[in-house]
């Protein structure tokens, strides 16, 4: 069973939403689950939703999202911990995703990232950078970690010293005692936002003409035999863009 674990402080708004798409996702993926909802400090409605949304509540005064996360895991009853932001998505096709990476024997790992169309060019650029470092890193960011129960609890589960970036030092820890993988590829989980649109992948170009190369005929040297042709050895480059947001974090 997956015990999806939502830590909370003051999310009313979007709260509801995000526990109806783990609810919908779930059921589409077939999977056994259950729903934790970590309630810390907060002073709004976001207790009441989540009891609505049929979430067990655990109430805690951290005010710290690792140790919030540490307090749902210990009272969680599956064998796979999932932990999703209050303000993220999940689709369906990111649970299958993990589901069958822990399948496989991976220990833990994660999904990138996608935030809301329209996006500002930088916020944009800033996702760019986000999912190159997370790949290239293997790293999992805090919308979207997975662990299998036994993995978590070997490596000591999120590093309550720590105020941010805990989601990181918890994902080099499972590497070090297991296969971690970010195993919601193509990404389906999308950050905060009122609407969800589809989509779509993004067309290919056609492939272009390679352009003939140039000759580059050398001037005849001062001994007056003339220096034998050669060709340029660099054809003309293109510059290599990054499609994003086509994983869904889960459509990568």
């Amino acid at each position: 069973m997956i015990s999806f674990i939502v830590p909370a402080h003051n999310e009313e708004q979007m709260l509801g939403r995000t526990l109806d798409a783990l609810h919908a996702a779930a059921r589409s993926a077939l999977t056994p689950y259950e729903l934790i909802v970590v309630d810390d400090a907060s002073t709004d409605r976001t207790a009441e939703i989540a009891a609505a949304s049929g979430a067990q509540v655990v109430s805690v005064e951290h005010r710290q999202i690792a140790r919030a996360r540490n307090a749902g895991a210990k009272a969680a009853a599956g064998d796979v911990f999932v932990f999703v932001d209050a303000d993220t998505r999940i689709e369906a096709a990111t649970i299958v995703a993990t589901v069958a990476a822990v399948g496989h024997g991976c220990v833990g790992g994660g999904a990138l990232l996608r935030f809301d169309e329209p996006v500002p060019a930088s916020l944009r650029l800033i996702g760019v950078c986000l999912r190159i470092t997370m790949r290239l890193g293997r790293l999992a960011g805090g919308a979207y970690v997975f662990a299998t129960r036994n993995a978590f609890e070997g490596v000591g589960g999120f590093d309550e010293t720590l105020f941010a970036t805990e989601e990181l030092t918890l994902s080099r820890a499972l590497r070090r005692v297991g296969r971690f993988t970010q195993g919601a590829d193509p990404q389906h989980a999308r950050a905060a936002g009122a609407d969800w649109p589809a989509v779509p992948p993004r067309p290919r170009r056609p492939p272009t003409a390679r352009r003939p190369r140039p000759v580059v005929r050398a001037a005849p040297a001062r001994s007056g035999r003339p220096l034998r042709d050669d060709r340029a050895t660099c054809a003309p480059g293109r510059a290599v863009g990054v499609t994003p947001g086509v994983w869904a974090d889960t459509h990568p």
